[in-house]
């Protein structure tokens, strides 16, 4: 195992708040927890921890970027978007103002935290906002270029970021256009578009498959919104069955934007692989992914059961 996402993101804003005197840092009381304890220990002059008060936090991120500032403003995903959806849909989306929303701990690999700090809504909540960018990346290597990507936009965005180690999917130091989608497995029988975490739990799951002669094609999917429509439906018209894999709600999530884009553009049927549409609880990361099937074995167990029908 890696490092987690969060960790990746800490380390990449720690040397943007040297790089840019722009950049200032809002945290909800969790700078260790988010990692931007990093950027604090650079520019604690540009650094606000605004207590356990997220819809506060998003106030005041608004008003710094109306004042030409590029704020970033971290929390659990659960809490920054989940308590602080009104703020950030009418202070920050409504007026396209340039605040960097980066939610850590997301999904159920939260673990012992429990449901209530559990998001497996907020990337739907947050691709149904106008004016909001949103990416997911999968391992320490992408989230560094996200997070070096977003600083240099002028949109709000919102990076979901990891708790728990991820296994890298690209070396150190990659090259890569996360705005698209980017093949990390081909394969012929089947495309598995995923996203986060579980890009490397899909890898695992393809890797089990091929022992039994069935290759599958990996689709890493780390820009939700804007998405690569075109990169998608190219991957639709080269595969009859396809799957889509992410550590969220099956409802409005990766699944629903693939969904949309095959009804429009190349009809499938889509089998969405996630949480169907209910709450986990509390537990440790990787017994939780393996009850939900959302691990390696689960994840080959369920694709294996749709290619044999």
């Amino acid at each position: 195992m890696a490092k987690a996402t969060r960790e990746a993101y800490g380390e990449t804003l720690a040397q943007l708040v040297k790089e840019n005197e722009k950049i200032v840092v809002l945290d909800a009381d969790l700078a260790g927890s988010t990692k931007t304890a990093m950027a604090r220990k650079e520019a604690p002059e540009r650094f606000f921890d605004m207590g356990i008060a997220e819809a506060d936090m998003m106030g005041h991120a608004a008003g710094l970027a109306a004042s030409g500032y590029i704020p970033f403003a971290s929390s659990f995903s659960m809490f920054c978007i989940g308590r602080a959806w009104e703020q950030i849909r009418n202070s920050i989306a409504y007026p396209r103002l340039n605040v960097k929303i980066c939610g850590t701990h997301s999904g159920i690999t939260v673990g012992e935290d429990g449901v209530s700090h559990q998001a497996i809504e907020d990337i739907a909540l947050m691709r149904a906002m106008p004016n909001m960018e949103v990416y997911v990346p999968s391992d320490a290597a992408e989230a560094a270029a996200v997070i070096r990507y977003v600083a240099g936009t002028k949109n709000p965005c919102y990076v979901r970021l990891s708790r728990s180690g991820i296994m890298d999917v690209y070396p150190e130091g990659t090259k890569f256009d996360f705005t698209k989608t980017n093949i990390v497995r081909h394969g012929e029988k089947a495309v598995c578009f995923a996203t986060g975490v579980m890009v490397a739990m899909t890898l695992q799951a393809a890797d089990k498959l091929a022992q039994e002669g069935i290759e599958v094609e990996v689709v890493d999917v780390c820009a939700i919104k804007p998405c690569d429509e075109a990169g998608i439906v190219a991957e639709l018209q080269k595969f009859d069955q396809v799957f889509t894999i992410e550590e969220h709600t099956v409802v409005g999530g990766l699944g629903g934007m693939i969904s949309e884009i095959a009804g429009e553009k190349c009809p499938r049927w889509i089998h969405k692989i996630g949480l169907q549409d209910r709450f986990a609880e509390s537990g440790e990361a990787k017994a939780l992914l393996a009850k939900y099937e959302l691990d390696g074995d689960g994840i080959c167990r369920q694709i294996k059961e749709v290619l044999a029908k």
